[in-house]
This record gives C-alpha cells, structure tokens and sequence, in this order.
C-alpha cells in the first residue's frame, strides 16, 4: 500500500468557541505537570505546537496552554491526575490524523502518545502483540511482518496515524470486509481512567467472559472516558498470495454483484473491494503526477478488488475465473489484473489519492456513510438525485469502500472559483444526505467517527442513544475534563 506524505493545502480554517466553562491553567497547575513529567514530556514551543492545533483536514484552528509529551503510562496517569483534581481540561492526541475535528484542543491542555512508542511483546504462539499508543500504524505492520505475521489494518494515513487514535475513533480502511473494523483487532487496552486511575486490561484472550467488556466503552469513545496507553492486537498469518485487479464496471449495480460472485467463487478470500466513479480517476490523473489510467478504455466506474490466499498455488486462477465469470455476466466491461508488485500499488495508489486529487480541485461537502451492502447502488442513485436537484451546480463525488458498505458520499463545487460559495449551501446538502441515510437505515458516521463535526447530527439522530452514553460519560467522568467539546458536546 502506498503512504500519504504532508498534506496538501489545507481548506480555510474555523475555530470552535475556546472553552469558557472550566477552570483556567494556573501558572501553578502547569509547573505541578511540567515537574510530573520532567523536561522532556512538555512544551510551550510555538513552532512545535503550531502543527498540533491545526487537524489534518484544515477546518479547525484551535490552541493549547501547554503541550504535555508523556513517556510512560505511570506519566499520563500523573498528568490526569493533576488536571482531575483542579478540573483542568484535555484533549488527547495521537498523530493528529482527525478527520472531524476530534484532536483540536480549543483552549484545554494537550497530552501527545507521540513519544509512547514501543512494542512491548510480540506473541507469535497466540497471534498477538502488544504495542503502546503512539506506535505509528505503518510501524506496527511491518513489526508483524517482521514476525512473519499480519497486521491487517490499512488506510491512507497509516504513516503518521497513531494506534491509539485509531482505537480512538475505531479506525476503518480498506480490509474491514476481510478482518472488521479496529474494535474487531483489539484484545485488550490499558487505559489511563479520567480520574487518573491506571485501568490494566491488557490480555491476549479471545475468550474472556466476566462481566462488562470494558475495552468496548474506550474504543470509539474518541477519548471522551479516557486516555488509551497501550493495546493488546490481534495478529493473522500473512497472506501467501496476493492478487489485485483494476475492473471497469457500467453501474454500482454491477459492482455489487460481482463483489458477491467474488467472494463466492474465492471462497471469501477477498480482502478489500474498493469503488470510485470515472470523475474521481479524472481528477487523480490531472491533480496526481505518476498516475495514469490502467484501462485502455474510459468507464463509468471502477473497482480495485483484492484477494488474499493462504496458498500460492491457484491464486491467479481463482481471481482470472471470478473475472471472467464477470464478464460472462456482463458485469465487468473491461480489466487488468497487477503482473507484479509494481503495477499493484500503482493501482492502490489511485484509490488512494482520491481525497487528494479532490482537495487539489477545490472543496467539498462530505460525508462518511454506511449503507446495507444490498441497498448501496439505491441509495448512491437516489441520494445523488435529490441532492443535484436542489443543488444543480454540485458534482457527485462518490468513491469508498463499498465490499463493507462505507462510502464518501461527497459534493464538490463545480470549480475551484466557486468553492467559497458553494460551501455556504453544506449544511443543507448535508441534511439531503443524512435524511436519505436513515431511510436506508444507515449510518452518518461509518470510520471517521463524530468529533466536533457531527455532534450535533448525532443528537438530533440518536437522542436515546446520545442519553445513554452521557449517562456513561458522567459516570466516568463526573468532571467532563476528558476531550469535553467532542462527540457528545
């Protein structure tokens, strides 16, 4: 898989409302953490927290007091315990990947994994290992690989994304068809509670049956009931084979029932079934140097299907009759299957560049979304109508992860010259949108989780749901300290 490098040019910056409600920074509190954690685990640099208050995206500006570098989970837990006890707020962050705004601290003290970066263990016998949460995702599959095993979780980011965050947010990418999201990988956490309690809940058990299963509460929670430190992960036995096609398709129709014949003809060995429409290949080949289109002829839309096989042997084979069965059917309109490792990223990294090729146009309106795989191809066509019919300038902008049901279902502007007024119109696409998802009973956040960007959305969608997580919150966290201004507000 390919890696993103620096992000491109960010979109105009917002700023959330600073934090007005909870008691300010003293000159006191700061030098009871700055004396905690020594020296090196914290900064009142500019320059270094200048990248830290900025999300990756560039729709938040935000701003910190003081930047605190634990080394250790005995140094988070002393940190949180200074902030409880004088009410002081956090937001947590790991590599500051955020896709909704959920790392930016707006006026609270930040507290970075980055410098909590080791694997602990490494358990081949039980097919796990055990790693802390400022390990860098790309990192820790190659630690796997290393050891002759897999770590399955892939998405474009995977070069600065931190694994704690990911837990964070329940990370989604490209092979949640074949092995689940991040909530399905994690075994056990060890967690820093908001109190400043150390919550040990490492283990390598796949069957552990004694009450709550309280790693679920932290992972997804956006760091709302703490602070994540360390992670027990689930491994897999590498793949022996790997093939990978790049499929010209008339309709998403078409691409939905291919995926199923797929993984019926592989015995379910494919591992990621990605789509994107023949406007996002356009783009990628304009805005993206070293691309080119892997087809000789132009199609409505694509798909990038991979399979994974434990044996070498057939593999080709297999991937060569499901597509010509395809074609058979008239499915599949035209192909190329990778002939080496070269021509297979090369394919990856066209799906992968799409949000930047998308970014380099100009802005969009988007939206992260899961749809029933059965009902993807209705919604696409009636969420992409009643949107263009009240909004006519806006250019369907639809590509992701469709073999799982996730698709970023976006808008763009119809040029980079109208994007500003073109953005005003977001809040009301965004609504066409999420209307139309809970028709299709779906999900207005599929992988990118809830942040500050959705909150509201979310309580007005799920009122009995927001209910009970608060009534966790205040449990845990009866303060509001841990990343207050994020998914419940």
């Amino acid at each position: 898989m390919t890696v993103c490098g620096a992000p491109p040019p960010r979109e105009t910056l917002l700023e959330e409302p600073i934090m007005t409600d909870m008691p300010i920074l003293t000159a006191d509190i700061a030098d009871k953490l700055k004396t905690a954690l020594g020296p090196k685990g914290w900064s009142e640099d500019a320059n270094e927290l200048a990248a830290l208050v900025q999300d990756w995206r560039g729709r938040y500006q935000g701003q910190t007091p003081l930047l605190l570098k634990p080394g250790s989970t005995q140094e988070v837990a002393a940190a949180v315990k200074i902030c409880a006890d004088a009410g002081i707020a956090i937001t947590p962050q790991g590599g500051n990947t955020s896709l909704c705004g959920a790392a930016t601290p707006q006026g609270e003290v930040l507290i970075s994994l980055k410098r909590m970066n080791k694997v602990r263990e490494i358990d081949t016998g039980n097919d796990s290992m055990t790693v802390e949460a400022g390990c860098i995702l790309e990192s820790l599959q190659n630690t796997a690989a290393e050891a002759d095993r897999l770590f399955p979780l892939s998405l474009g980011s995977q070069g600065s994304a931190m694994i704690g965050g990911l837990i964070s947010t329940n990370a989604g990418g490209v092979q949640v068809l074949r092995y689940g999201m991040t909530r399905d990988l994690v075994l056990g956490l060890e967690a820093v509670l908001p109190d400043g309690t150390i919550w040990s809940g490492l283990t390598g058990l796949r069957k552990d049956n004694t009450g709550y299963d309280l790693k679920q509460l932290l992972i997804g929670a956006e760091g709302t009931l703490g602070i994540i430190t360390a992670a027990t992960l689930k491994l897999f036995p590498r793949p022996a084979r790997t093939e990978l096609a790049f499929i010209g398709m008339k309709s998403v129709e078409d691409a939905v029932t291919f995926l199923g014949l797929a993984k019926r003809l592989s015995g379910n060995a494919v591992t990621a079934f990605e789509i994107l429409p023949r406007i996002a290949l356009e783009r990628v080949l304009e805005h993206v140097p070293g691309t080119r289109d892997p087809l000789e002829s132009e199609q409505a839309w694509y798909v990038v299907c991979e399979m994974s096989f434990g044996r070498a042997e057939g593999a080709r084979e297999t991937l060569e009759e499901a597509l010509g069965e395809g074609f058979e059917q008239g499915l599949i309109t035209d192909g190329a299957i990778a002939e080496n490792e070269t021509q297979a990223k090369d394919f990856w990294r066209i799906r992968e560049s799409i949000a930047e090729a998308e970014r380099a146009y100009g802005r969009s309106v988007k939206h992260d979304v899961s749809i029933p795989v059965s009902r993807m191809a209705d919604f696409i066509a009636l969420g992409s109508q009643r949107v263009t019919e009240r909004f006519p300038e806006a250019v369907v902008f639809c590509f992701g992860h469709v073999g799982d049901g996730n698709v970023h279902f976006n808008f763009a502007s119809p040029s980079p010259g109208k994007a500003e007024e073109f953005m005003t119109q977001a809040g009301d696409i965004s609504a066409v949108v999420y209307d139309t998802v809970d028709e299709f009973g779906g999900s207005i956040s599929a992988e990118h989780g809830i942040g500050i960007m959705k909150r509201a959305e979310l309580a007005d969608r799920k009122p009995v749901d927001v209910k009970v997580m608060r009534a966790i919150k205040q449990a845990l966290d009866p303060k509001g300290i841990m990343n207050p201004r994020v998914l419940l507000g």
